[in-house]
């Protein structure tokens, strides 16, 4: 009897095993500006019609493919469509996004458009919702939630980049074409992404802004009125949420856009995961904006 009990404890934990395992995002290709482009999907066992996508951008040289997995449990919980495009390679042969960096001179990749075709394709293929889509990534991916931002708030309601900059180039090129809703996580002991900015390009990226001016400059465009400092539960490092609020509202009654800035403190170029819940975090901020 005892055998016959082990057996079936080791069946149900191979069960439970596989269904976990199968909880995977899948691969698909599309083609954009005469490349083959690949992406991972992930879509919740009951996703309903019209569910919220969220696109999540890995950093320089990262890869799509069981990148953040964390996300999907996130997803799963709150039945939000999620996908992880790859980036193409750049003259180095590293996966990139396109933003601007000194070295990404005449690379031909229109990542904007590539973005911004990729949601339509999933909003159409997948039955997905058009007003809730949303966008996150970290590092390189960080910074092109930033351009993003500047240039197609039509297509995404609300912004994270994590441990991202905003390129000096682009914050003196572009005007904000509205105001959105965008949080960053950002270590202040960040030796790629420093905090404090890079006004003589000593790290190679390009100049860029301190990672406070580029937030400012968010909630100044929602005209945001005022400022909530929040001390998060301690994990590890300090985390300290700077809200601005009392900005202008999304949409005609909706809510007012609030920028947040989460400061790791002593927190190096991660996600903060073992600082804060970064990923129900991210999903909480943009779970606000939902219509």
């Amino acid at each position: 009897m005892k055998k016959i009990l082990q057996v079936a404890l080791i069946l149900v934990c191979v069960f439970v095993f596989t269904e976990v395992s199968a909880q995977e995002a899948r691969k698909f290709t599309m083609k954009h500006g005469g490349m083959k482009r690949e992406y991972w999907l992930y879509l919740p066992s009951d996703i309903k019609p019209d569910a919220p996508l969220v696109i999540l951008l890995h950093g320089y040289k990262a890869k799509a493919e069981g990148y953040r997995p964390e996300m999907m449990t996130v997803a799963e919980e709150n039945g939000f469509a999620l996908c992880y495009p790859q980036g193409a390679l750049d003259g180095k042969g590293k996966t990139c996004w396109n933003v601007g960096y000194p070295f990404q001179e005449g690379l031909k990749t229109d990542d904007v458009d590539f973005l911004c075709t990729l949601a339509r394709h999933l909003q159409k293929e997948h039955d997905l919702s058009r007003q809730n889509t949303f966008l996150t990534g970290m590092s390189n991916g960080g910074e092109m939630c930033y351009l993003m931002a500047y240039l197609r708030p039509d297509v995404f309601t609300a912004f994270a980049p994590i441990a991202g900059l905003s390129m000096e180039w682009s914050y003196r090129k572009f005007d904000a074409k509205k105001a959105v809703p965008l949080m960053e996580v950002h270590g202040t002991a960040d030796k790629t992404s420093r905090w404090e900015g890079d006004p003589s390009n000593e790290g190679g990226w390009g100049e860029y802004l301190a990672v406070p001016q580029a937030v400012s400059y968010w909630a100044a465009q929602a005209k945001c009125t005022h400022e909530e400092t929040v001390e998060m539960p301690l994990v590890r490092n300090k985390v300290i949420m700077h809200r601005y609020m009392g900005g202008e509202p999304t949409w005609k009654d909706g809510p007012a856009v609030e920028v947040r800035l989460y400061e790791v403190i002593g927190g190096k170029h991660t996600w903060a995961l073992n600082d804060m819940d970064t990923c129900r975090e991210i999903w909480n901020f943009f779970s606000i904006y939902l219509r």
